[in-house]
């Protein structure tokens, strides 16, 4: 199942690359909550019910044209976003011979650099669009896989570790280079781009063989597949989940392949990653 947030949150089953149907009323069967609110993605935290009551509402819905919405991040309230770092050895070895990419500390490996969080503030859907800030400074584009975690877990071994997918998306980690520690140059507004919606777990099978690709005004500059992860799905909820416990709607952003490079204010970044779908990304 493909869904979206569309249009101020909004919710649609996609149908296709060209339509969705609106399944707003599915957020009326959500549980209320009180405060304190828990950590995690309320809707999230309850995706096998909404995915049943999605199916329902579908059968009398009418299509939208996805031309005609504004798709937001799938994912509204997530408790963090994680990054990691390094994670393609392509990527690996062109940072070691740009400056521009890495400038602060050698490269390694993710074992030794660990993950780094995005500030939630940075999350945007791919309809947002990004606002570059600092625009002296190089700000480059780093398209990833990104899972969305679906239930609460800590400690999770690398055989369980799928059983904690709620689905996945396309990531964009947008960064400003320089100086300044990783996750304050990953954080601003905009700066982390989920879409264009989710797919559920079920629908893809093996995460760790999927290929992506991320063009800027048409001229290709990213071409991969998730196979050449160096720690892959499973090892990253592993990894991340010995430092923190995951809740329902965290991201994990798994790392972008070589190729990133600078966008400017005008810019149009395309994204496709198989079996999620494409998005089309604007710059200014």
């Amino acid at each position: 199942m493909k869904i979206c947030r569309y249009n101020d949150d909004r919710i649609g089953l996609v149908l296709d690359a060209e339509s969705l149907i609106d399944v707003s009323d599915a957020l009326d069967t959500l549980p209320d909550i009180k405060w304190p609110t828990p950590l995690g993605d309320h809707f999230i935290s309850n995706l096998e019910t909404m995915c049943s009551e999605i199916e329902v509402l579908s059968k009398s819905g009418k299509p939208i044209l996805l031309a005609d919405v504004t798709l937001n991040s799938p994912v509204a309230n997530p408790s963090k976003i994680m990054g990691a770092p390094i994670n393609y050895q392509k990527h690996i070895e062109e940072s070691e011979a740009d400056d521009g990419i890495v400038s602060s500390r050698p490269i390694s490996h993710i074992s030794d650099w660990g993950m780094f969080l995005k500030a939630n503030s940075a999350l945007v859907g791919c309809g947002d669009g990004i606002k570059l800030r600092f625009t002296d400074n190089r700000n480059d584009h780093e398209m990833e896989l990104a899972v969305i975690i679906g239930k609460k877990g800590s400690n999770i071994p690398i055989s369980e570790a799928k059983e904690f997918i709620a689905g996945y998306a396309i990531g964009l980690d947008m960064t400003t280079r320089g100086k300044e520690l990783q996750s304050f140059r990953k954080s601003a507004d905009t700066y982390a781009v989920l879409g264009p919606w989710l797919v559920t777990a079920d629908e893809i099978m093996e995460p760790n063989n999927l290929d992506l690709e991320l063009s800027v005004n048409g001229n290709i500059r990213q071409k991969s597949n998730t196979s050449e992860l160096v720690y892959n799905v499973e090892k990253l909820i592993e990894y991340t989940s010995e430092r923190y416990t995951l809740y329902p709607g965290d991201i994990i952003m798994t790392g972008t392949p070589d190729g990133v490079g600078p966008v400017e204010p005008g810019d149009i970044i395309d994204c496709s990653l198989e079996n999620v779908g494409s998005m089309t990304v604007k710059i200014s």
